[in-house]
Order: C-alpha cells, then structure tokens, then sequence
C-alpha cells in the first residue's frame, strides 16, 4: 500500500504552517485559501418554525458563527428554506446559510437553488446502507457507483448553476453497505466515500467542494483527516477541510472530547472551518470554536524545532509506543495521572480531597476512586502522614536528598546532567526532566534505558505540541524505551482556557500513542477547586483519547430539527441512572441519520424512531423497537442488566 512508504500529510512537522486548500466561496464568506478559520454551528428547532429557527440562527451568528446550518430532511424542510433566509436578509443578516441533507436527494435539489452551501453525506445519499456484508465483484461496485452517479449528477449541476457550494461529509457511522464490505469500519472507508463523491464532480468540473470526515472517536477523526490530506495530495486536490468530532457529548467532557480531535488538527495546520457539537444550545458551541482556533492566529514565529521530513511511526494507524516498566509506570500499564501540590503543600488529609484520595479517620483507611491521582509531587514540602500505599510521592532531589527516610519518596532531577553528576539516585525510581537538546546529545545516551528512569518531557515553546512530539520522536527513532510523563505549564489563562488547551496539547500525543502519564500545572495559581478541577481534565483527556477508561462514556450527539425528543433533557436523565457504570458507552441519538453506525463504537444505543417512540440497541444490533419514551430509559437499565454490566451506583 501507498500508506507503507508516504506518511506525509501536513506541511511540517515541526513548523506551525496551515495547510494551503483552494478558496471556495459561501455566500460573500469565502472559505479556505488564505482566509481565517471560519466558525458554524447548526440550528435545533424544527425547520418548518420559520421564527423559532430565524431567532436560533440570529443568537447563533451573535455567538460568532460565520455560516448557520440548518437540516433540510424532506421537501417540505428544504422550500421553507427559502423563507428563512427571506427573514433572516430582512432582519439585516447576510450569514450564508448551508442545508444540511441525508436520504433525499431531491430535497438537496431543492435547497441548492435557495442556500449558499448544501452539506451531503456519502454514506446515505444515493446509496444503500441496510448493514449488509456484501461482496461486490468490480463490476457489481462499479455499477453501484453508475447508479449513484445517476442520482447525484443532478445537484452538482444545479449547484454550478446557482453558484452554490457543497460539503461532501463523510460520518464514521453512516459508512454506506459498500464502502463497508470493501474497505471496512476504517478512516480508508471514509475517505474513499468521499473522493468518490469529488471524482464525479471534478468530471462535470464542478470543484466548489468542501470535505469532512467526522467521527465520534477522536482517534478515527484524526486517522480520517491526516489519511483524506494525504489522499487529495496523490489525486492533485486541495478541498477546504471542515473539522468536528461528532456526537462529542455536552459540558467538560464534549469540549475535551471535541478539542482532543479538532486540536490535534489544528496544531499541524489542518482544517479551514470548525463545528463544535455540543449536546446543549447551539449559541455555546461557537465561543469553543473560536478559543480553539484563535489560538493559532499567533502560533508563529515560535522556538526552532529540529527538522523532521516524516513520522517515524505510522501516523495514519494507532500504535502505542512501547515503552518498559518502572514501578508501575509505563509498559501495559495505564497512563499515570500527577497532581502537582509544589506550590501549597498538603498540609492535612483533607487536601488530598481534591484528588479523590479520600482519608477515613474512624477506619483508618482510605478510599480511592476511579479518579484518584496516582502520583503526587510536593517539590520541597514534607507529607505530614503517611499516604496510600498505591500512592508514589515525589520530591525534588535535592530535598530527598536530605530525608532520612529516603523511602518516604522518589526523586525529581530538573535535567539529565544532574542526574548523571548525581551520586545518589532511588534503586527504583527516578523521574528525570528532559527538554528537546537532551534528546540530541551525549548525556542522554548515559541514562537511555536505565531501568530506574522515567522522563518527564517539558516545553516552554509556543508550539510546544509540536516540540515534545519531536522528543518522542527521537526516542521512537533512537529506540530509548523508558516510560515518560508528558508535563505542561500553564499561565494567565482561564479555566475553559485551560480546558481546551491541555486537551488538545496532551491529546495529541495521546492519539499517537505517545505518553505514560500526564503532569498539568500553573504556577502560583491558587483558585479554590483548582486541584480538582485540574485532576478532573487529565482524566477526562485520558477518557476521550481511550487510553484509561475511568467512567460511563456517551456518545450524544448534538440536538438538531431532525431530533425526535430533547436531548439534553434525555442525555442528563440517562447520565444521572448510568454515569457510575465504570467503561459501559451509551450512545444517545435524536434520529435515525448516524444512529446504527456511531453505535459501531458503543455497547448500547438509545435512537429517536417516530414521537415519542425509542429504538434500542445493543451495538448496531436492534433489540426493542418502538419503545415508549416514558418507559425506554428503564428498558435501556434493563438490557444493561441482562448483560450482566449493572451495578448498583454506591
């Protein structure tokens, strides 16, 4: 395969640089090109409420979107369409508008003439999606694609004669019946089923093209991009590229989720317009967007980072960097968590509280939860009791140095050298900080491999992502395989800041397969709750990436005018009745658009079928049709437990 020898798909590894699309206009709001990053989101209400949609769509462009989206399911949907936009341009607002459609291409037709963008998914326009394994010879494939050809030619001229632009987006979950039974459940799959969509336009030279490749698991989303940019290098295309995770989810776990995915993009210079799907008002989803995306208007000039052509690993496929085993950091173990008390100190049991180690004086125990910290770091502050016995305590050296006890702790070394001029070392467990020189100089080579040593990488680079994946880099390259905690330092921002940045910094490297713990900090920053609200972030990065599963995970996706019930309203209900189910992925879908496909990548699925009626899933499987809403979260408990995954919440 191609994918063996070319494993390029930015501009540069090391050097902040977006990548170059051609420019498509929407509306008067060109796209791509030398343009900024543009913000959408798309509308809730239901299309034929021509009011409630024009008042949803005006908070939403105050919000900061710079296209509004809206669902056009039938025919009907698609002509109010255009007294929609009539309001909209009477209220003085010339936002583009773009349809977005599934299942109906003459609803499509329609909209082109009315919309300045219709968005088409692959999976589900014109072709079949039944969840059938088929073997198609070439010639039963190729006369699949004749007949969708057939179908589809009819937009994309009515989209060059109205001028109107289309977004060709592929879902991880509605992956048609052939793409599946040729390519798979892969981001392969989900590439191809666009570009043979953009193959047919470019034959009636129609090339107001924009291309997405959306899933709801971070990892594929990323897979999906890098493969579809290296893909239109091959094929001699330069498509505007739309980013968004979907079915992200709502609150902190949508914005980790969503950053994790959209971020890692981004710091390599990919994607030109943003869709944060929230499961909450669509007005929240833009503000992410924008602090995700401004965080790059300033990325350069930044630090010089040693030059790389490519990834020494497979960029486009999941591999965790193998990495050996010191005291139960690294190897097959979970990534590590750190909780940084350098600046306070822990001046009684209550301060662990943060962490989720929890002291029981009558008992004399303590209790620790699925998101206790495993690592503490005290700088020079003494622990004034004994902690956990699962608990490692660091200290910096020189203040371990001097305890008597020496096993009280291990021993934190600022850099290699004064590890190596060190005298005294922990027989089992040194941290040793590493910054980008020491991977390319001699002292290194005196530590690689030591089986006491775990590296704690730093950056102080304004494109810091890009500075500590280089190191990894050269220790992939180098085969130096001891275990390494990933630090960031954080300054002057504020908690979504924070959020979202640590989200995309360590999940990056997270989705790479690179890290064995995670160390966030911010200096002389003393907020009440910030310890906990830091702990919570690093598992919560830790959750979306899938490297350490430490509680129910939804896949909800944003509510929409397709939506068969209230989906923030249902997705809080199931999350109070499940969220202690440690692993078990619960998916919650408003419609039947993505249903079965994102529950590909859950245990169970919760689907809008009809008003007030629910289909249930068990993975792609359906199990009970037609449920009443009012019974059908109990129904969802009762298939949990028939699969013997119930416990009882404590």
């Amino acid at each position: 395969m191609v994918l063996e020898t070319i494993k390029k798909y930015c501009n540069s590894l090391t050097k902040y640089s977006r990548y170059k699309t051609r420019e498509v206009f929407i509306g008067d709001v060109p796209l791509g090109g030398n343009n900024p990053i543009r913000i959408q989101s798309m509308t809730t209400t239901n299309t034929m409420d021509t009011k409630a949609t024009v008042e949803q769509s005006i908070r939403m462009i105050k919000a900061g979107c710079d296209y509004i989206r809206i669902t056009a399911p039938s025919l009907n949907e698609a002509k109010n369409l255009e007294n929609i936009k009539k309001e909209l341009r009477l209220r003085g607002y010339k936002t583009p508008i773009i349809a977005d459609i599934h299942f109906t291409p003459n609803a499509a037709e329609i909209a082109a003439r009315i919309v300045e963008k219709v968005r088409i998914n692959p999976g589900n326009y014109a072709d079949k999606k039944k969840f059938q394994i088929i073997e198609y010879t070439d010639k039963e494939y190729n006369t699949e694609l004749e007949r969708i050809r057939e179908k589809f030619v009819p937009l994309i001229k009515i989209c060059k004669e109205y001028g109107t632009a289309m977004r060709i987006g592929t879902n991880h979950g509605s992956l048609s019946d052939r793409i599946m039974s040729r390519y798979g459940d892969t981001p392969l799959g989900m590439v191809e089923s666009a570009l043979e969509f953009a193959r047919i336009c470019e034959d009636y030279n129609y090339y107001n093209i924009v291309f997405s490749m959306k899933s709801s698991n971070p990892q594929v989303m990323v897979q999906a991009y890098r493969l579809l940019v290296q893909k239109m290098e091959e094929e001699g295309m330069n498509y505007p590229i739309h980013l968004g995770v979907t079915e992200a989810g709502d609150g902190e776990d949508g914005r980790i989720k969503s950053s994790v995915g959209i971020g890692t993009l981004l710091e390599d210079g990919i994607g030109d317009t943003i869709r944060v799907s929230l499961t909450e008002e669509p007005e929240h989803e833009p503000p992410v967007a924008i602090l995700l995306s401004n965080r790059y208007t300033e990325r350069t000039p930044h630090k010089e980072i040693p030059h790389i052509d490519e990834s020494p690993k497979d960029p486009f496929n999941y591999e965790k960097f193998s990495t050996f085993e010191v005291a139960g950091i690294g190897g097959a173990t979970v990534p590590k968590v750190v909780a940084d008390f350098s600046s306070t100190g822990i001046k009684s049991y209550d301060g662990l509280k943060s962490v989720g180690l929890n002291y029981n004086q009558q008992t004399d125990k303590w209790s620790i939860n699925e998101i206790s910290a495993d690592l503490l770091y005290l700088g020079k502050h003494p622990l004034p009791f004994d902690p956990p016995n699962s608990i490692k305590v660091i200290y910096d050296f020189d203040y371990w140095d001097s305890l008597k006890n020496k096993s009280a702790g291990f021993p934190y070394f600022q850099s290699v050298e004064n590890f190596n001029n060190s005298t005294n070392h922990s027989f089992v467990l040194n941290f040793v900080e590493i910054k980008i020189e020491d991977v390319f100089s001699q002292s290194i080579r005196k530590i690689k491999n030591n089986p006491t040593v775990v590296f704690v990488v730093t950056t102080s680079n304004k494109h810091g992502m890009a500075e500590q994946r280089r190191i990894f880099f050269e220790n992939y390259k180098n085969q130096i395989r001891n275990p390494v905690i990933i630090k960031r330092e954080y300054r002057d921002v504020n908690n979504e800041e924070l959020l979202l940045y640590a989200s995309t910094d360590f999940g990056a490297l997270l989705i790479d397969g690179f890290g064995d713990g995670l160390w966030l900090t911010m200096p002389n920053n003393e907020k009440a709750n910030m310890h906990e609200f830091i702990n919570r972030t690093l598992f919560g990065i830790l959750q979306a990436t899938r490297t350490r599963i430490s509680k129910t995970e939804y896949i909800a996706c944003p509510s929409c005018g397709r939506t068969l019930f209230d989906l923030v309203e249902i997705t809080n209900k199931i999350r109070r009745r499940t969220e202690h189910l440690k692993g078990v992925k619960i998916a919650i879908m408003g419609c039947i658009v993505n249903g079965p496909g994102e529950m590909a990548d859950a245990d169970y699925g919760y689907v809008g079928s009809g008003p007030n009626r629910i289909t249930l899933y068990r993975g792609k499987e359906i199990v009970k049709r037609n449920v009443p809403s009012e019974d059908a979260v109990d129904e969802l408990i009762n298939l949990i437990k028939e699969d013997n995954r119930w416990s009882e919440p404590l």
